[in-house]
Order: C-alpha cells, then sequence, then structure tokens
C-alpha cells in the first residue's frame, strides 16, 4: 500500500496548527529559557516531547482513550491541574532574579545532572496535561484511516514528535535573541506574574469542565 501524502498532510497540519497555541508548556518553556538559559529549556523541550511521544504511542494502540475510563481519565485531570497550580505558584513567588546562566563550555556528568529536573519538569507538563491525551486519540480517530499500515502511523508519530520537539526548542532559540532577551530580563517580574496568571487561569479552566 503506498504511502498516503494526503493523510499526512491533514495530520501534520491539524498537529502543528494546534502548537501554536500557547499553553502551559509554552509558558513553561520561556521562564526556563530567561532564568536557567539555553541548555535547561532545551532540557524542557525534550521533556515535552517525550511525554507528547508517550501519548501517540498510546493513541496508536488505542490505549489513550482515557475518556472510557471516567476515574483514570478524572485522576490525570486533576493531577494536571494540581501541577498547573504548583507552577502558577511558582511563577508568582519568583523574585525575577536570574541565578543561573549560559555559560557552560564543557558538558559533563554533573552539568547533565543539572538538567535531569527540568526534562522531567518539562515531561509532567505534557504527560498530566489531559488536552493531550485526547487531542491525539482524537486526531488519530478522526484523520487517519483504519486501514493505514502500523508502519505509516508509526511515522505519523514520530514526526509528530520530533515537530513538537523543534517548535519548543525554537521557542527557546527565540526567547534568546539579545534584545528579546534583554527586553525579557528587564520586564521578569511582570513577566513571571503573567505567566503564573495564565496558569492558574488554565488550571480553573480545567477543574471547571
Amino acid at each position: 500500500m503506498p504511502f498516503d501524502f494526503t493523510q499526512f498532510g491533514l495530520v501534520a497540519s491539524a498537529h502543528f496548527v494546534a502548537l501554536l497555541s500557547p499553553g502551559p508548556d509554552f509558558f513553561l518553556i520561556m521562564r526556563t529559557r530567561i532564568v536557567h538559559g539555553l541548555r535547561p529549556a532545551i532540557a524542557t523541550s525534550l521533556g515535552i516531547a517525550l511525554a507528547n511521544a508517550a501519548y501517540i504511542a498510546l493513541a496508536l494502540t488505542g490505549v489513550s482513550l482515557l475518556a472510557q475510563w471516567p476515574q483514570l481519565f478524572a485522576v490525570l485531570k486533576w493531577a494536571g491541574c494540581l501541577y498547573l497550580v504548583w507552577l502558577g505558584l511558582l511563577f508568582l513567588r519568583s523574585d525575577g532574579r536570574l541565578p543561573i546562566t549560559d555559560a557552560a563550555p564543557s558538558v559533563t556528568t554533573k552539568h547533565f545532572a543539572r538538567l535531569a529536573p527540568h526534562l522531567l519538569q518539562g515531561f509532567l507538563s505534557g504527560i498530566l496535561n489531559p488536552k493531550n491525551s485526547l487531542f491525539y486519540a482524537l486526531l488519530f480517530g478522526a484523520l487517519i484511516a483504519p486501514s493505514t499500515p502500523a508502519g505509516e502511523q508509526a511515522l505519523y508519530g514520530l514526526w509528530m514528535a520530533s515537530i513538537v520537539f523543534a517548535w519548543d526548542a525554537l521557542i527557546a532559540h527565540s526567547v534568546g535573541q539579545p534584545r528579546l532577551l534583554a527586553w525579557f530580563h528587564r520586564h521578569l517580574r511582570g513577566i513571571e506574574r503573567g505567566s503564573g496568571v495564565v496558569m492558574l487561569a488554565i488550571a480553573a479552566g480545567i477543574a471547571l469542565r
């Protein structure tokens, strides 16, 4: 069966459009880049991409249809809300100082250990967002024909996980442009307060649904 480029185009387009909408991941990457530097922001982006990859894998096997298991979905929903509240409060309580820079000439085991918390933070941001599970389940259910070979579906998943990482890494790099970064540094406290309010608002929106 030949590769269905039309179907792939629909899936890739729908997925990328969804990426353009700022959510918790965007604000987390932005803050990590400003406060901790580029490498931690890239680690956060990788964690987010891995979480998306996990949901894509679940969607490919049909296990991610969490709406069929209300109790499991409820646990994920409230865990996500609590995590967003924790992030929101973390942002609101920040003093606006920049304790870490990008200066790190060598990559060592200790350096990787410093990046691990940011990788985990990004993974938690993605995996505890209940919208991700439903998005991929609906995306695969609505746009991918049941007759699509498993290998082709796996390529779709690999593409989407790679695009998530590339897009988030691009955000991290863009925020680091000298003029833009200087502006962020001058307004960091206000940005973090605003990001904290957005996080809490998203958590409230999820909780009230």
